[in-house]
């Protein structure tokens, strides 16, 4: 049946495609930027952004995306080179960053400015989910001291996803057209891709479109083994209008996806169905006081969770989510003065959610259970920031900001009016849902820099966040229908309580980058942090479930606050080796992350942490040749969640090899991802739940085993 909803759908895309394809095109590619790079000029300009870029603050684009593309699906998994930064394994397009142990909504993921909810108790798609590698232009990470005008509800990072800028033709050029065709294959899970993209253009109106599917069958580990339930499949399409004239940018972009399965081994549910719309609207302009950026957005989402055949042949639990967000944003950005620059901003986030799982027989019915009905949480953010340069020297960076979320759930009803889903119900229903947070986020910033080889940075931030709808909503102790609420990969139930309180991150932080005055031929960068969280939002076990086979092992817990506390450091590095005109240029780069967070009343590790980990690589370019070779260093991870069952992972290394050939219409990309067929476990990868099931729900159950190797190919002509 998945497979051929996607051959229908695609079937109903070609025309469109056929329509396009002879116009599509990539823009061409800027070169890589992956270290924080000089505080950006006052000056204003329409198409110019003049945020400030922290010392944790990495842009991945040109180079670097153009060779992620051939090897991951997952928007996610292209956070992977940066030091710091990893993904929890959800599914094929799915994953949920992580950054400095804080992940999924601990982050603020933007995809071209609209902050967008995981509408699924399982959280199968997260904002990054709705935008393919193929369409990323750029993506801006901003790790732990994020500026208030940069970020709101959250106490981790901010993840900007930018799609590729509007193309507009050159002065006198006339008609501008310009297109591209991509085609990648992966050997391991047979994964086939494609891409189109196509723009036409004058020099002030812009008009184009990005279109992009993937199909991937079940993959196999390191020993050969095949992981059930891991194909998926997943088609994106959309179209940008854009028009300028005098310091005015207009941008109007809509589109959707469609996703008809994506399996998880590592989830009790998968996903059979996912279609979204969304539009997204913005208008930056100059003035002579300075500049006004103005967003507005809307996406909706229909979402539907069920199993794939080979995780249960005969069950069905058909479970149905709804969810739109809605908002806007207004920036301005005035110089004060040649040396002070003022950002002030609103912006209000508005979310809606109802998740309905029909009757199914038996025990499931005759009643549709209500998990979340008519679910809403409106954030109302407002901020000022102040940038001064006091010399060439020193520069300083200080913000307020508050966010007041607003957040109600109507009444539920469980599948029949036994014993526990009556008291359940009977007791959420008689409770007030509505609750207001006011939450205050301060950043202070300062920026030393003593010469041209050298940086030093200091900062200081108190930051926010408030539960999401199923932390605080989710309201069923039945084993059943707890279970299906989880998006930690784990196969334990979780209940929500209406009382949580706001998570309050207080984070200090140094880094110091040091390179040569070209920053051309060396760099090192080092950043501690350490980060305390009052009322960081945890859990108590419940209990453990009892009295059902494909349940044992695992356990029910509430979410439930504790304080909490995280430190580490960040590395990066990188040094020219070699230059020559027969072999080119080689460069080393490499970095490393460390991460350590308890639970303070118990000492008990936080859940899904990173060990130490290291990513180091070797470039080598002459002429049109980029050719690399990467290698991914990841400790035992001995400091896990034992209240949660968090397995442990055994160390490992893996290696993979890349080469590409760039010409002016044309690019090939080839490489080996995991080089010598290692086994080994992703520590985020969560349980082998698939594995677990098919062993007859015998104990014990272990890890998720990672990808083995895979041949990778893939050409794009431009036109």
């Amino acid at each position: 049946m998945p497979h051929r909803l996607f051959a229908e759908h695609l079937r109903l895309s070609a025309a469109a495609v056929a329509l396009l394809s002879g116009m599509a095109a990539l823009p061409s590619e800027r070169a890589i930027a992956q270290t924080a790079t000089e505080l950006p000029p006052l000056p204003v300009d329409a198409e110019t952004s003049t945020d400030y870029r922290t010392q944790s603050t990495t842009t991945l684009d040109g180079e670097a995306l153009a060779t992620r593309r051939a090897f991951v699906s997952d928007t996610a998994a292209v956070l992977g080179t940066i030091p710091g930064v990893d993904s929890a394994t959800g599914s094929g397009v799915s994953g949920l960053p992580t950054v400095r142990g804080l992940g999924d909504d601990r982050n603020r993921v933007l995809i071209d400015g609209m902050p967008l909810t995981s509408a699924c108790p399982n959280h199968m798609n997260p904002a990054t989910s709705y935008i393919d590698p193929t369409r990323i232009g750029s993506i801006d990470v901003v790790a732990g001291i994020t500026p208030v005008s940069q970020g709101g509800d959250s106490i981790g990072s901010t993840i900007a996803v930018k799609s590729v800028s509007p193309v507009f033709a050159a002065p006198n050029e006339g008609l501008h057209t310009e297109g591209s065709l991509s085609s990648f294959y992966r050997s391991n899970a047979r994964t086939l891709s494609g891409a189109v993209s196509g723009t036409v253009a004058t020099e002030d109106v812009s008009l184009g479109y990005t279109g992009s599917g993937v199909r991937a069958r079940n993959y196999q580990d390191g020993n050969g083994n095949r992981i059930g339930v891991s194909q998926y499949a997943a088609l994106n399409h959309a179209a940008t209008l854009a028009a300028r004239s005098d310091g005015t940018l207009v941008t109007l972009q809509g589109g959707q996806q469609f996703i008809p399965y994506e399996g998880y081994p590592n989830q009790r549910m998968d996903l059979l169905w996912n279609r979204s719309h969304f539009l997204n609207s913005s208008l930056n302009k100059a003035f002579g006081w300075g500049t006004l950026d103005v967003r507005l957005y809307w996406q909706e989402v229909d979402h539907f969770m069920n199993f794939l055949p080979e995780k249960s042949a005969t069950g069905n639990m058909p479970m149905y989510t709804a969810g739109r967000d809605l908002g806007y944003s207004v920036k301005g950005e005035i110089p004060l003065s040649a040396t002070d620059l003022l950002r002030v901003g609103h912006e209000l986030h508005s979310a809606t959610l109802n998740d309905w799982w029909p009757a199914a027989g038996g025990m499931m019915g005759p009643n549709t259970f209500i998990n979340i009905n008519d679910g809403s949480r409106d954030v109302l953010g407002t901020y000022a920031e102040w940038q001064r340069s006091w010399n060439p020297q020193w520069t300083t960076l200080f913000g307020l900001r508050n966010d007041t979320v607003l957040m109600n759930a109507g009444a539920v009803q469980g599948y029949n009016t036994s014993a526990t889903y009556a008291a359940n119900a009977a007791a959420f229903n008689a409770r007030d849902h509505h609750t207001t947070d006011i939450n205050v986020d301060v950043t202070g910033l300062v920026r030393f820099e003593p010469g041209p080889d050298a940086t030093y940075e200091a900062g200081l931030a108190r930051k926010t966040r408030s539960p999401n709808l199923y932390e605080r909503y989710a309201w069923s102790t039945g084993d059943m229908a707890s279970s299906m609420v989880t998006w930690f990969g784990d196969g334990n139930g979780y209940i929500g309580d209406v009382n949580l309180k706001p998570e309050t991150a207080y984070t200090a932080s140094l880094s110091g980058n040091w390179h040569d005055a070209a920053q051309d031929d060396w760099g090192i960068k080092a950043t501690p942090y350490i980060t305390y969280v009052r009322d960081y939002i945890d859990v108590d076990k419940i209990k453990d479930y009892t009295g059902n086979a494909s349940r044992a092992g695992f356990s029910q817990y509430r979410f439930a606050n504790h304080d909490a506390l995280l430190y580490g450091i960040d590395l990066g590095g990188r040094k020219q080796l070699a230059v020559s005109p027969s072999y080119g240029r080689f460069d080393l780069t490499g970095a490393l992350g460390w991460v350590q967070g308890e639970r303070l009343n118990t000492g008990d590790s936080l859940y899904h942490l990173m060990p130490i980990n290291a990513k180091i690589g070797l470039d080598q370019k002459i002429g049109r040749w980029s050719n690399g070779i990467d290698a991914r260093l990841v400790g035992r991870s001995t400091d896990v969640s034992t209240l949660r069952h968090e397995p442990v992972t055994p160390e490992y290394a893996v290696f993979d090899l890349r080469s590409s050939y760039d010409i002016e219409v044309i690019r090939f990309d080839v490489g080996i991802t995991n080089l010598f067929d290692t086994q080994y476990y992703q520590p985020l990868g969560g349980v082998d739940y698939i594995g677990f099931r098919q062993n007859g729900s015998r104990l014990p159950y272990g890890p998720l085993a990672a990808p083995g190797r895979s041949f990778n190919a893939g050409v794009t002509v431009r036109f």
